[in-house]
């Protein structure tokens, strides 16, 4: 029998929280001017006032989640006078669900069943907050998504706004927006935008040297000694770089070690990365599925299956044709959701001049893969 394999019982982790995705590390590095920056945003709401608009704006993997967290893990443990609500928006992406969340916190109580009007639960809210002598601070993660769903006016027009209907209520905002092609106080109407007025605070990738460390941080956390060799640590770190994401670093780490006990090894080998690789690299596909609705997985099958067949640039048109087949949506419907999808960077959505103005889609993934994981429930 061969020595120093793995036995059933035991574990390459040390903690395997480290490595979850919505893990916050105690130790945060890289982002200090950030935090700063959130600090003296939501400041006011500690003194009673109206926290300042803040859109944190960034590529995904940049630590925009993280550091606003982290403020408001401080506002908790140190004061009840500034209520904070994170809301995450590839979930939560209507005007009901956003309220949902914000009554639910603010009441203590879930919201009664169906039937109750909006009026209702925001005066609900409103009174709370009265009463209490509370500060509300609405934090819209992925507020990007309640754009694609045409919410966001929605959304912020009745937070932003609600001191004219109850005067002495006080409601900032936090968005956080990972679509560098989404300009969001450009996006809103002009009502919202006379109150919105955001500070953004930007959030620029990492470098190889941050995702580095940052990785190693995890490892030393995570792993016990000795598991990831520095030359595999290395390696992670080129496949990291190579999906400018750094969440796809940590689930690789997470993976790989997964591999290794598999194997009933005791250290990390090239093989266990390079086959975690695989999985990771999807790891955004993975999650913007997630947040479909059945008529738009529909759509996105139909579309991957029609790729799978031609792999070429498809007209909209011939798509539509296809798609309308099994799917049964409006033209009108369908450009919407292409829209969206070309936003979320599942597709490119570009136009050729010719006879007229040719719409052409391309898939950004694997027809293959894009498959995989809608018939897979979109697991990772």
């Amino acid at each position: 029998m061969k020595k120093n394999l793995l036995m059933w019982d035991e574990t390459l982790f040390r903690d395997p929280d480290v490595f979850e995705i919505d893990y916050v590390p105690e130790q945060f590095n890289h982002r200090d001017a950030q935090i700063r920056e959130l600090a003296f945003q939501v400041q006011p709401g500690l003194r009673g006032g109206r926290p300042l608009n803040t859109i944190c704006r960034g590529l995904p993997g940049t630590g925009k989640t993280t550091s606003v967290k982290k403020i408001l893990a401080e506002i908790e443990e140190n004061t009840k006078k500034l209520v904070p609500v994170y809301i995450n928006c590839q979930i939560d992406n209507t005007k009901f669900a956003v309220f949902s969340q914000i009554y639910r916190r603010v009441t203590g109580h879930s919201l009664p069943a169906s039937g109750t009007s909006f009026k209702k639960v925001f005066d609900a809210i409103a009174r709370t907050l009265l009463r209490e002598k509370q500060v509300l601070l609405v934090t819209l993660d992925d507020a990007n998504y309640l754009l694609y769903e045409n919410e966001i006016n929605h959304v912020l027009y009745p937070l932003l706004r609600s001191h004219e209907a109850y005067p002495g209520v006080r409601i900032g905002v936090i968005a956080i927006v990972s679509d560098m092609s989404v300009a969001l106080q450009s996006e809103v109407d002009t009502r919202v935008a006379s109150v919105f007025r955001p500070t953004e605070i930007y959030f620029p990738p990492y470098s190889e040297e941050e995702v580095h460390g940052i990785l190693e941080e995890r490892v030393l956390q995570g792993l016990y000694p000795n598991i990831l060799r520095p030359d595999m640590l290395d390696l992670v770190v080129e496949q990291t770089m190579k999906s400018g994401d750094l969440r796809v670093g940590i689930d690789l780490l997470k993976r790989a070690t997964l591999n290794a006990e598999k194997e009933a090894r005791r250290s990390i080998e090239r093989e266990d990365v390079c086959k975690a690789y695989e999985v990771s690299r999807y790891l955004h596909l993975a999650y913007s599925l997630r947040t479909l609705k059945a008529e738009e997985r529909t759509v996105l099958g139909r579309i991957a299956e029609m790729a799978a067949r031609d792999d070429r640039e498809m007209n909209a048109g011939e798509v539509y044709r296809f798609v309308k087949e099994k799917a049964g949506v409006s033209y009108t419907r369908y450009y919407a959701i292409l829209q969206k999808f070309d936003s979320m960077r599942l597709l490119n959505l570009n136009y050729r001049q010719g006879k007229g103005r040719t719409r052409l889609i391309s898939l950004r993934y694997d027809p293959g893969r894009v498959l995989e994981h809608l018939g897979q429930g979109q697991t990772v």
